[in-house]
């Protein structure tokens, strides 16, 4: 069982924490934030409060309890094979659920922890970075990884990888499915505590839906919405927004938001059957990018769908052969009635891409 971590590269032991030690130490702030955290987990804290991201709304408290985290831990490295002693690497904000529940896992299960302030490049303070049993990344993080000389071999080195608070782009998940590690997307959220699915992304074991962790429940609402039960929401259900199709009943595809569907001229549009499409069109066009589709007010259609991607400049005979490749897929209340760009969109605290906040800017210029 470790009896220390490694922080911003300087070791801490479970002492030194629990007993405060580490506050007579000149801290950053986010080193600060993580030990008092940890204090708290090694002194038997019993509840804890978690901020949501607000990616889908405003952000707000979610109380949890240190059971339910612990058994979150626990049904995840029974799912991925985690043992004691395993190693480690946590670069998530462990001011939200992704990267508290890093902390907890190591705590619980009995890992090594080296844990680093997030960035978009979490392996740029090593030249030659350490391997790790088991890590968590977001979309970027991984893909910057994988454009390093030896990111690819550093990955395959892992037991595990999870990639998620964002979805997985097209062009992301074509490098990924040539990982030998197992490499799974996420499913979950703070109200789950972290996730309660995995989706594998790498190797022959590929695929496209999401298989439920153990002791997991699942159901459809009257609107196909996912519904989840599980010991980490107390056995109560949570309905949320995600439409999905049951596979079988541990395992679902995810759909789309249904906060997401919109009205053009009286039909309904998924916007994540179209954000799809055009991945695969600015894959095709060697484009890569950030990018969202949503509905913009119209007068006549009530919405219209439009594409909005990050780029500083978009040749209009690029433009026009996007629209040509959709038109192509879609059908024509689909197809985006425009495709804007923007150098560089708006961002929750947690960087993922603040739609609304977006979209004004677009609605502005």
């Amino acid at each position: 069982m470790p009896h220390f971590l490694t922080l911003q590269h300087q070791k801490f032991t479970y002492k030194q924490i629990s007993s405060g030690e580490y506050l007579t130490q000149k801290l950053d702030d986010y080193s600060l934030a993580t030990l008092n955290f940890c204090a708290d987990w090694l002194q038997g804290k019993a509840s804890f409060t978690i901020h949501t991201s607000g990616s889908t709304g405003q952000p707000k408290p979610i109380e949890l309890t240190r059971t339910q985290m612990q058994v979150s831990a626990q049904m995840t490295g029974q799912a991925l094979g985690l043992r004691s002693d395993d190693s480690a690497f946590i670069c998530l904000n462990t001011s939200y659920i992704a990267g508290v529940m890093m902390l907890v896992r190591g705590f619980e299960l009995g890992l090594q922890m080296t844990i680093v302030a997030p960035s978009s490049h979490p392996l740029q303070h090593w030249s030659i970075a350490p391997i790790f049993d088991f890590t968590a990344l977001v979309p970027l993080q991984i893909q910057t990884i994988l454009q390093e000389k030896n990111g690819k071999n550093w990955l395959n080195a892992a037991k595990a990888v999870i990639v998620g608070g964002a979805p997985v782009s097209y062009a992301l998940e074509q490098q990924l499915k040539k990982l030998t590690a197992p490499t799974y997307a996420t499913y979950g959220m703070t109200e789950t505590v972290t996730h309660i699915a995995l989706r594998r992304i790498s190797g022959q074991q590929s695929n496209d839906y999401y298989e439920t962790l153990p002791q997991v429940t699942i159901q459809q609402d009257v609107r196909h919405c996912l519904q989840i039960k599980s010991p980490t929401t107390l056995n109560q259900w949570i309905t949320t927004n995600d439409l999905v199709e049951l596979m079988a009943p541990n395992q679902f595809k995810w759909l789309g938001r249904i906060d997401r569907v919109m009205n053009s001229g009286g039909v309904k549009v998924q916007a994540e059957k179209v954000e799809k499409v055009l991945a695969q069109a600015l894959h095709q066009q060697q484009i890569s990018c950030r990018f969202f589709v949503a509905g913009m007010p119209h007068d006549r259609l009530g919405e219209q769908v439009v594409a909005i991607l990050e780029v500083s400049v978009l040749e209009e005979t690029t433009r026009t052969q996007l629209l040509l490749m959709l038109k192509e897929n879609l059908s024509l209340y689909e197809v985006p009635k425009a495709i804007y760009n923007i150098p560089r969109f708006a961002e929750t605290p947690t960087a993922k891409i603040d739609r609304l906040q977006t979209l004004q800017q677009i609605a502005t210029k």
